[in-house]
């Protein structure tokens, strides 16, 4: 027996959700350029969004423990798609900055991710489409109230 809550959902439908949501992100996660690892371009993907971050900030933003965000923006540094630039407020404090060459690889990941997710829209009719994106400001939201 299915157990329902009081807006009509049950954990079935939460279960599919989280395996479509799962597959999708992986698929998405193919597309992107070589050389990074997802956590790389996630982290890459934030600081390209948000501007310079502590190493703190970044991991809480990535929600991942400071040690780990140290290996994730070393190799990043080594791949030169981010520097550490000393805080102008606070010298003992550096901030990551994403480079000319970090801006070029994000852009160029999300314009291929982009056009994957476009060409496989494409095969929906417009009704799909018009609940695809009712769908996507429902996850929005749902996904904003974590934060």
């Amino acid at each position: 027996m299915k157990t329902k809550t009081r807006s009509g959902v049950d954990a079935g439908s939460a279960a599919r959700l989280q395996l479509t949501v799962m597959r999708l992100a992986r698929r998405l996660r193919q597309q992107a350029p070589e050389g990074v690892t997802p956590s790389q371009l996630s982290a890459l993907s934030t600081l390209y969004v948000r501007g310079p971050l502590t190493l703190g900030e970044l991991a809480e933003a990535e929600r991942v423990r400071p040690p780990t965000m140290t290996r994730i923006v070393a190799g990043l540094e080594e791949a030169g798609l981010l520097e550490r630039e000393r805080d102008e407020k606070d010298r003992r404090c550096a901030r990551v900055v994403v480079t000319r060459a970090g801006r070029t690889f994000v852009e160029r990941s999300r314009t291929k991710k982009t056009a994957y997710l476009v060409g496989r829209l494409k095969k929906l009719s417009q009704e799909e489409v018009a609940t695809l994106k009712r769908a996507t400001e429902i996850l929005e939201k749902v996904v904003e109230e974590e934060v």
